[in-house]
């Protein structure tokens, strides 16, 4: 079945139409837009401008969806809209200009899904720990005596950087999640996500973006302290200079270094492996399962 996943993220917008088969997920286009949903995140709502270069994001995506011939589409949004006092009106705001239904998902739920989304693409990761730094809110997902758990932490490169958060605050923050993995001793580090995806192309200075060098990558723990160094070294203007660095997340790529330099550090591991495959793929499985029930 082919389906359209769009998310509604803290930093940006992006969608996947792909083909759900029983041998697995086939991308057929994708697109980001990087429309800071999470502008003004410390606030508690979302302000009038991003909200307006979201929804015409997902307008667009919508439309691209329908070319591509989706036959189901899902929305959903994660940790700037679900933290918003006007939440409400946001996604009221998404129905009148989409016809559509945006839903806005718990952490917890944001964190299976991105774990689905793992295990469509890697296959069964086992001890390891997934972890999915986002722009607003960091997921964990690992097993722990039998079962999936999942914790989701306010900690994210918008959300840190917005905050003016330092970085004794954002170790505090992740700190009781970190414990918490700990205890079940996991064995591997699954990254997913812009900052982790970012930092893998900056570690390789891929001048344009490659999906399939970055999928599987393995971003070392010195690679991650070494890229934080020098980032932080660089003001704005020289950051959006660097290969494999998008200029639109030039402001907030320190902070997502540095909550993934804090995670590897805390959890004693080497490295990382970054998946490509996150929330969208997860997002996709489940509308193709929706639309097969709908028949």
């Amino acid at each position: 079945m082919r389906v359209a996943a769009i998310d509604v993220g803290s930093n940006s917008t992006r969608l996947l139409v792909a083909d759900v088969e029983k041998t697995g997920i086939v991308p057929v286009c994708t697109g980001l837009k990087t429309t800071r949903l999470g502008q003004g995140i410390t606030g508690g709502r979302l302000v009038a401008a991003a909200m307006g270069r979201t929804i015409s994001a997902v307008c667009d995506f919508l439309r691209q969806a329908d070319r591509a011939g989706a036959r189901k589409k899902v929305l959903a949004a994660t940790s700037a809209v679900r933290d918003a006092a006007n939440r409400e009106d946001f996604v009221n705001a998404v129905r009148s200009a989409t016809g559509e239904q945006l839903v806005v998902l718990p952490g917890t739920e944001e964190a299976r899904l991105s774990y689905l989304g793992v295990t469509a693409a890697l296959g069964e990761v086992r001890d390891a720990v997934v972890i999915d730094i986002g722009g607003g809110s960091t997921e964990f997902i690992w097993s722990g005596n039998g079962e999936t758990r999942c914790l989701s932490v306010k900690a994210g490169a918008v959300r840190m950087t917005e905050g003016g958060y330092g970085r004794g605050q954002v170790t505090a923050a992740i700190g009781p999640a970190l414990r918490a993995v700990n205890r079940d001793r996991p064995g591997d580090v699954i990254g997913v996500g812009g900052t982790v995806t970012t930092l893998a192309a900056m570690a390789q200075e891929l001048r344009c973006y490659d999906p399939n060098k970055v999928h599987g990558f393995r971003l070392t723990r010195e690679m991650v302290d070494s890229l934080f160094q020098k980032l932080c070294d660089l003001p704005v203007a020289e950051r959006k200079k660097l290969p494999g660095l998008q200029p639109e997340r030039a402001d907030i790529i320190p902070a997502g270094a540095w909550i993934l330099s804090r995670i590897l550090h805390g959890l004693a591991k080497g490295s990382v492996l970054v998946s490509e495959a996150d929330i969208l793929y997860g997002l996709a499985l489940e509308a193709a399962a929706a639309g097969k029930m709908s028949k």
